[in-house]
Formats: C-alpha cells, sequence, structure tokens
C-alpha cells in the first residue's frame, strides 16, 4: 500500500524549533508536488507549505513565513519542514500530502492529492 508517514512531532516551547519529516512508503517522491497542511482543533485544514519536484519551487503561508523552511532529499525520499520560532498559534496536526499532476507550488493549498499522511502532533506551549 502507498503510503506517506510524518514523523518529528511534539511538544515544545515557545521559540522551540522542530524538525518534521514526511516519508513515502513503496513510490517515489520525486515527481510529486509536496505539501505541508495543518489542522487545529475547531478549525479547518491550511495549507503551510509546499516543493516541487526538483526543490526549485516553493511556497509558504504568511503566517510560517521566514520562520519554516521545507526542503527535499529525494535520495532519502524524504520532505522535511523544518520549524523555528514556533509559537503557540502553531499547534496542530500537520498533514503531508503528495501531488503527482502539478509542477509548481503557485496555488499548492487548492491541488487536488494524491497521497496523504496520518499526520504528527504538534503542541507549542509553555
Amino acid at each position: 500500500q502507498l503510503q506517506l508517514v510524518e514523523s518529528g512531532g511534539g511538544s515544545v516551547q515557545p521559540g522551540g524549533s522542530l524538525r518534521l519529516s514526511c516519508a513515502a512508503s513503496r513510490f517515489t517522491l520525486d515527481y510529486y508536488v509536496i505539501g505541508w497542511f495543518r489542522q487545529a482543533p475547531g478549525k479547518e485544514r491550511e495549507g503551510v507549505s509546499c516543493i516541487n519536484g526538483s526543490g526549485g519551487s516553493t511556497n509558504y503561508a504568511d503566517s510560517v513565513k521566514g520562520r519554516f523552511t521545507i526542503s527535499r532529499d529525494n535520495a532519502k525520499n524524504t520532505v522535511y519542514l523544518q520549524m523555528n520560532s514556533l509559537k503557540p498559534e502553531d499547534t496542530a496536526v500537520y498533514y503531508c500530502a503528495a501531488a503527482r499532476k502539478y509542477y509548481y507550488c503557485s496555488d499548492y493549498a487548492r491541488y487536488e492529492y494524491d497521497y496523504w499522511g496520518q499526520g504528527t502532533q504538534v503542541t507549542v506551549s509553555s
């Protein structure tokens, strides 16, 4: 079964850092746009960041620009989301998703994704 698996979530204090990983099982991520999304309790899911297959196209939500960095290592079949200067409002379940039919990240939050991970919890609290 083809799947994505997120890891790296946890609990941190405000100002702390976490690195999330999104690894693919039984398929290669090389040609997929990968999006990171999050959903906080009682809120709609929102797009956080995106990276295309080559890594040359990225995009970020305004709320995370300058604090989060997305990257990919195709040799490891993994996409990362480095999250620095975390704030309590970053608390959410974070999901990664993979889409094959797009080349860039211009409108990633509206894309149709082929695969979704199960999510990893990020809690930012003092």
